[in-house]
């Protein structure tokens, strides 16, 4: 215990007489102001902040794994003395243990070390991670800083140039789970427009992909183009944020096919059949690793009338409704409000499904639940919601090949064209092996 707290005061110590040196290189007023504290003043603030500001990972394992956000010493000099926007979450956070089970916000972080952060730019479930679903997010004020919020998932889910016109350099730090129909990447997508538009350079902390290991399911069909998928891509792609926006730019697949000025603070020790422990759920209905491994295949079942455990504690571990057949589902639960769930399917009403909680964890999209669930439905016209579900798979073609009866085999023998294609494509913007 002694040793790591010498360690913790000997990198706040070291962070601050950098940043110290660091602010004769800066111009704004308020950095010549930093930079004329005398040295007992700048101690006093590097005790006072040591606390809040978890300035890196201690790390005494080579092995670690140690994200984007925690390297503070790559990328403090990038921002220091610039008006900063950040794309944001409840998982932007800088860990103060090698476990991950304490951090401090990126937000707090930076603004206890007196950058100048402008305003947060919150996506799909809102900048501190309590909003459901599909809800509108709003614009606003943070509580706890009184930062600006400037939502990205409702009214407008591309920053404005009037929301932009203060920022010097974006930061986008967000978990995501590798998956297309979650949303982050499509936030991604368009912020890299709007910062190209603008000229502003955006800045990547990246952080492993849990499902980065593999490649699977359909890809994606351009007819079929929606937030929940904007790109030919399959619906498990295998990259991490930092790799996509290389494959945005290189792909030239924002609009116009503008290219956005990236930097991205590389994973240390991280390849993508290294496993990750997700240590803060990406989102209110993503709880734990068994509910992201399962998300893929679960994921699925959101573009039909089948709940797929929204409204209990076992969110994308468990799958039921109220018309399949109780004879060959015997596990029920009746799915409630809930945090993330204000109004899960079937609300209050009991549903016969399957509890994969305990399940053994695949390297693969899935299809037999589903394909189960829709050959034993006491009424399959109340199955697919189909518009939906086209969206989330990201092509038609899905849904017809359940409903005519062909089986998980010869249909994944379909993906497997598309699926090859896009692993060489991939193999161009890997970072990391």
């Amino acid at each position: 215990m002694m040793q790591l707290k010498f360690i913790l005061f000997k990198n706040t110590v070291l962070l601050f007489v950098f940043i110290l040196i660091s602010c004769g290189n800066f111009s704004s007023a308020k950095n010549e102001k930093v930079a004329k504290q005398n040295d007992s003043e700048i101690l006093r603030q590097a005790q006072n902040d040591s606390e809040e500001v978890a300035l890196s990972q201690v790390n005494s394992n080579d092995n670690q794994i140690i994200v984007g956000a925690n390297q503070t010493e790559k990328y403090i000099p990038l921002i220091q003395g610039k008006r900063i926007g950040v794309v944001a979450n409840l998982t932007s956070v800088i860990f103060k243990n090698e476990a991950q089970t304490t951090y401090t916000h990126l937000v707090d972080s930076l603004l206890a070390l007196q950058m100048d952060l402008r305003k947060v730019f919150s996506s799909e479930h809102g900048f501190r991670g309590n909003v459901d679903a599909g809800e509108f997010v709003e614009s606003g004020k943070d509580t706890k800083t009184g930062l600006p919020i400037v939502s990205l998932y409702g009214k407008n889910k591309k920053a404005t140039k009037e929301s932009l016109k203060d920022i010097d350099i974006m930061i986008f730090d967000i978990q995501d789970v590798g998956v297309r129909f979650y949303t982050y990447i499509s936030t991604l997508h368009y912020m890299m427009e709007s910062c190209a538009e603008t000229n502003i350079p955006l800045l990547i902390l990246d952080r492993p992909n849990p499902n980065g290991h593999y490649v699977d399911g359909p890809t994606l069909e351009p007819e079929n183009k929606s937030f929940l998928g904007m790109h030919p891509i399959p619906l498990v792609h295998g990259l991490t944020i930092g790799e996509f926006a290389q494959m945005l730019n290189g792909e030239k697949w924002l609009e116009n096919q503008a290219q956005c000025n990236i930097s991205v603070i590389p994973i240390k020790n991280y390849a993508h059949n290294k496993f990750y422990q997700v240590p803060i759920r990406p989102s209110p209905n993503l709880p734990n690793d068994q509910a992201i491994k399962l998300y893929p295949s679960l994921g699925l079942f959101e573009g039909t009338n089948i709940n797929a455990g929204r409204g209990t504690e076992f969110q994308f571990q468990r799958y039921g409704a109220p018309f399949l057949d109780k004879n060959v589902f015997l596990f029920t639960y009746t799915p409630k409000e809930s945090f993330g769930a204000k109004n899960p399917k079937h609300k209050e009403v009991l549903c016969y499904g399957e509890d994969l909680k305990n399940n053994s964890l695949y390297a693969e999209v899935s299809l037999k639940w589903l394909i189960k669930a829709y050959n034993h439905a006491t009424d399959k016209s109340k199955v697919f919601n189909t518009e939906n579900f086209t969206k989330h798979a990201g092509t038609d073609k899905l849904q017809k090949q359940i409903e005519a009866g062909l089986s998980e085999a010869d249909i994944k023998a379909t993906w497997q064209k598309d699926l090859e294609a896009f692993k060489k494509l991939r193999a161009k913007y890997l970072i990391y092996n």
